[in-house]
């Protein structure tokens, strides 16, 4: 599939999966993505199949199936970055030939990425301990100030806090572990009262 263009074009199949909600919008954004793929320079698209979007979960998942020609290796690896599709079967041609530098193109570009993931999953940690941190304090501090006003039960604390009652009590027992609190008979109250 060489022609004088340029490199060996390659013929692919990929499909790209999309989730979301409400349903609309999911069928609306893949369709989107699609045509920032179809406006590409690097790829032709050949054929494309858009599957319903179906329910999953409260949550609705859409995706298509596309095939297209690739401008060669290096842009294919640079498709599986770019776009994240859900899997790449290359269909033509049957044997690739890589020049060396293509390869190590693709794996450095494949370190850095891996490298950026990396990084915002530690940062995204930090930033989740630092909030569920100040939200413990901040929810700390609302129960102590609503039972300043005296004692309350598990019911009166979750509507004072906004915190469904399941999660209030996990709370509370860990306020009353820490000495802050007492729970007596299913009323809560502050620890020198």
């Amino acid at each position: 599939m060489a022609d004088e263009e340029g490199p060996e074009k390659i013929k692919a199949r990929v499909i790209i999966e999309i989730l979301g909600k409400p349903k609309e919008h999911v069928e609306k954004t893949l369709k989107e993505y699609v045509d920032k793929i179809k406006e590409d320079k690097d790829f032709e698209i050949t054929n494309e199949k858009f599957a319903d979007a179906k329910e999953q979960d409260n949550m609705w998942a859409a995706f298509v199936e596309l095939e297209f020609l690739a401008k060669g290796m290096p842009a294919l690896m640079g498709f599986s970055f770019d776009y994240m599709p859900s899997s790449i079967e290359v269909i033509e041609p049957e044997e690739l030939k890589i020049k060396y530098n293509d390869l190590s193109n693709f794996f450095n570009d494949l370190q850095a990425k891996l490298h950026n993931v990396d990084m915002a999953i530690k940062q995204a940690r930090n930033e989740n301990q630092f909030l569920r941190k100040n939200t413990n304090t901040l929810l700390r501090n609302l129960v102590t100030v609503a039972l300043h006003n005296g004692p309350k039960d598990l019911e009166k604390l979750s509507k004072i806090t906004g915190v469904v009652e399941g999660e209030m009590k996990k709370f509370l027992a860990t306020v009353v572990k820490l000495g802050i609190i007492q729970e007596e008979k299913g009323t809560y109250s502050l620890k020198n009262e």
